[in-house]
C-alpha cells in the first residue's frame, strides 16, 4: 500500500508538502489553519531580533500573463493565468519574544506535524553571531523541529543579511558552527539561486554539518514599469528597490538548481522550492533529487484559504496518492532523482552527423 509519508532529515513527515517561509507562515492563526488543512510541515517566516519596518505600500503583488496579448502585468484582466509572485517584504516583524509561546502552542497542538524555524542575523561581528546562537536556541527550545537558516533573501535591506552574504563560502562556514555549536537538530540551509556557484555554496554548508539545502528562495528581480503611466506597478513614492520573483515563472530554473546539487553532491537532503502549483511540479522535483517540497505562491493565490492553500494541499496529497498507487510505487523513495542519470554536458547529446567534435574546428592534417 503506497504511503505519502516520508523521513527527510531525520524527521517523520505526514507527507512531503510543506509551506515555505512566507505570508503564510507569519502567524499562529496562519500556521494552525495549514496543519489542520494537511500540510506536512511548516517553516515559520523568518525570525530575527533586529527591528523590522516593512516598506509604506504593497509588500507582495501577483503578476499574470494574457493568452490573447502575452505580456506580464499585475492589472487584473478576464483572460489571464498566474505567470508569477513579486515581493520586497522583509522578514517577520513580530519578535521572539511572541513567537515563542506560539511556537510552543502550534508544537503542543499539532505534535506529529513538522515545524520548522527559520532564523536570520547579521554576519561580521561576534555580536552577530551570538544573535544566530540566540534564535537557534530559544526556537528549538520552544519546539521547533528544525532550522532552516535564511541565507537567501534577495531585498534585505543591511548589507550582512540574506542574499548579500550568501556567496561567501566562509560566512556559511561561520554561521554553521555558532548554530551546531547550541543545538542538535537538523539545520537546512536556505540558499540564493542567484549565483553560478550554488554546488560550492552547497558543498560548504553540508561540510560544516547542515543536513539540507532549501532552494530556490526568489529571484532578485525588478517590478514591471507601465509605459503609458511611466510608474512602477508597485512603488513609494516612486522609486522602488530590487525584490524576490517567485511562482511558476522560476520553476525551470529552480529545477536546473536543484539538479545541480543533486548530481555533484549524490546523496545528500535537498527541499525543492519554486513554482510549485500542482502535483506535475512536484513531480519535477522529486525526479531531480529533492525529497521535500516546500510551495509559496500556489498557497497565497488560492481564493478563500487564507492565503495558506487549503484546496492545494488536499489536491497535492491526492494526486501523488494516485499517481504512486497507478505506478505500483510504495512512496516518493522510488522515484526521487530518476533525472539525475539523464541530465548530461551539452556536448553529449547525440547530433545527426556522426563526427561530430564537440563544436571544435578538427585539425587538419599536413601532408609532407
Amino acid at each position: 500500500m503506497p504511503t505519502l509519508a516520508t523521513k527527510f532529515t531525520g524527521l517523520d513527515f505526514v507527507n512531503p508538502f510543506v509551506l515555505a517561509s512566507a505570508p503564510p507562515t507569519e502567524s499562529k492563526r496562519k500556521i494552525m489553519k495549514a496543519f489542520e488543512s494537511g500540510w506536512g510541515g511548516v517553516v515559520t517566516k523568518t525570525i530575527g531580533l533586529h527591528p523590522v519596518e516593512n516598506v509604506a505600500g504593497p509588500r507582495t503583488i501577483f503578476q499574470r500573463a494574457s493568452e490573447t496579448k502575452p505580456y506580464v502585468s499585475r492589472t487584473k484582466r478576464p483572460d489571464t493565468v498566474s505567470h508569477s509572485s513579486w515581493n520586497w517584504e522583509l522578514i517577520s516583524d513580530q519578535p521572539l519574544d511572541l513567537w515563542l509561546p506560539d511556537l510552543e502552542e502550534i508544537k503542543s497542538t499539532y505534535p506529529d506535524r513538522m515545524l520548522i524555524g527559520s532564523i536570520m542575523a547579521g554576519t561580521g561581528t561576534e555580536e552577530e553571531m551570538d544573535n544566530w546562537r540566540k534564535l537557534a536556541t530559544a526556537c528549538v527550545g520552544a519546539g521547533c523541529d528544525a532550522l532552516e537558516l535564511n541565507l537567501s533573501c534577495p531585498h534585505m535591506d543591511r548589507k550582512d543579511m540574506g542574499a548579500h552574504i550568501a556567496n561567501d563560502e566562509d560566512i556559511i562556514r561561520s554561521i554553521m558552527a555558532a548554530v551546531t555549536s547550541v543545538v542538535s537538530v537538523p539545520i537546512w540551509v536556505k540558499l540564493t539561486p542567484a549565483t553560478s556557484t550554488v554546488v560550492d555554496g552547497a558543498q560548504a554548508a553540508y561540510d560544516a554539518g547542515a543536513s539540507a539545502i532549501s532552494l530556490c528562495n526568489t529571484f532578485p528581480s525588478m517590478p514591471l514599469m507601465d509605459p503609458e503611466t511611466m510608474k512602477f506597478e508597485v512603488e513609494v513614492d516612486g522609486y522602488v528597490s530590487s525584490g524576490g520573483m517567485g511562482g511558476l515563472a522560476i520553476l525551470n530554473q529552480a529545477l536546473q538548481r536543484v539538479s545541480d546539487i543533486s548530481r555533484a553532491l549524490p546523496g545528500k537532503s535537498i527541499s525543492g522550492i519554486g513554482g510549485i502549483k500542482g502535483f506535475n511540479e512536484a513531480f519535477n522535483f522529486i525526479a531531480h533529487g529533492a525529497g521535500n517540497l516546500q510551495v509559496c505562491t500556489a498557497a497565497m493565490e488560492e481564493k478563500g484559504s487564507g492565503g495558506v492553500g487549503v484546496k492545494l494541499i488536499q489536491d497535492l496529497k491526492d494526486d501523488l496518492l494516485d499517481y504512486l498507487t497507478r505506478k505500483g510505487f510504495d512512496s516518493i523513495d522510488d522515484f526521487k532523482g530518476i533525472a539525475c542519470d539523464r541530465v548530461v554536458e551539452q556536448s553529449q547529446i547525440r547530433r545527426k552527423s556522426e563526427d561530430y567534435n564537440g563544436g571544435f574546428v578538427a585539425e587538419v592534417e599536413e601532408v609532407d
